[in-house]
């Protein structure tokens, strides 16, 4: 038996988020809707040019984390933080969300990172990113007995910026084999996939990867073409299974000859798109862990990245395991 259903692995980073217009944008160089890693100064004066902001434990795959432990899965986690006020910040909320976390604080700088995020009015976000301690994860943060009791070990590909992050995942992958548990990645950007393709094709093809996330711009980047049918086809090729986000139009599911769709959750409004793709890949793996079919995890995936789209902020601000009940989807 395992003892935790999904154990995610990243950068683990406090999310300081504020509304801004197009123009501000433009105003800064910042790249609307893309991830931007920035250095120590550049977050500095961002920060000093940001409106009203709230601050949020985020990363990708800690709030992936946290949306697995919400719908009432067993969640664990690993990401360097540093022993600093916000790493005390990031600690208490991932650990309030009822994840498994002990990776050991750095002891110094750099401090632990944070990601100034500007939503526009259409919800959007584009995001700053000064990684700081992230960078410091390593093998050594690799707990073996977390990972061989994990049914599925998912880590986002953001990891591939920081160095020392490589050999900690394909660690975990091979422990996670060994005892016969399965591996998922989620491509996180679309600049990442251009910055790494031939590496995460690699993963794949190599079979170190089992599952892997993406959006439909992130299939497209990583097989350079602008076929979408083709790109899925390829991702059946070269991967078990895959599950593509399609932003209003839902998600679809390809595995073999496999493919299925199924809609976007209603919404009233889009607030802020923070976390859409990171809450999905929490639904699907809450379902698939869980013995459901595609088409349940699948909904399931569309009803935590709908939630979490309609407020502020990465983390699930209500009971998921509630709304999938209210769904009919647990």
């Amino acid at each position: 038996m395992a003892k935790y259903d999904v154990l995610t692995i990243g950068n683990a980073i406090v999310d300081i988020i504020a509304r801004c217009d197009d123009s501000f944008l433009e105003e800064n160089g910042i790249i609307k809707g893309a991830m931007n890693l920035i250095n120590a100064d550049r977050a500095e004066l961002l920060y000093s040019r940001m409106g009203p902001a709230v601050e949020a434990s985020g990363g990708s795959a800690g709030n992936t984390a946290a949306g697995v432990a919400s719908l009432g899965g067993r969640a664990a986690y690993f990401g360097k933080v540093a022993d600093d006020q916000l790493g005390e910040i990031f600690t208490h909320d991932i650990r309030a969300q009822g994840v498994h976390f002990q990776t050991k604080p750095l002891d110094g700088h750099p401090p632990t990172a944070r990601s100034m995020i500007f939503v526009t009015e259409d919800g959007e976000r584009s995001m700053n990113t000064y990684l700081g301690a992230c960078v410091e994860l390593g093998p050594e943060d690799v707990e073996d007995d977390v990972v061989a009791q994990s049914k599925v070990t998912y880590f986002e590909g953001y990891l591939w910026d920081p160095p020392r992050a490589k050999d900690a995942i394909r660690e975990a992958a091979r422990i996670a084999h060994a005892h016969g548990r399965e591996t998922a990645m989620t491509l996180s950007d679309s600049f990442c996939v251009h910055r790494y393709r031939s590496e995460f094709l690699e993963l794949m093809r190599s079979g170190t990867v089992d599952i892997v996330f993406a959006n439909r711009q992130e299939a497209l980047a990583l097989y350079e073409t602008e076929d979408f049918d083709r790109a899925l086809e390829l991702l059946a090729r070269d991967c078990k299974l895959a599950a593509v986000t399609l932003s209003e139009e839902g998600s679809v599911v390809v595995r073999g000859a496999e493919r299925v769709r199924v809609g976007a959750s209603v919404l009233e409004q889009v607030v802020d798109t923070t976390g859409a793709g990171d809450l999905y890949a929490a639904g699907f793996l809450f379902g698939y862990t869980s013995g459901r079919s595609l088409e349940e995890c699948s909904k399931l995936g569309n009803l935590a990245a709908g939630i979490v789209i309609g407020q502020i902020g990465p983390r699930p601000l209500v009971s998921l395991a509630t709304a999938a009940r209210q769904a009919a989807l647990v």
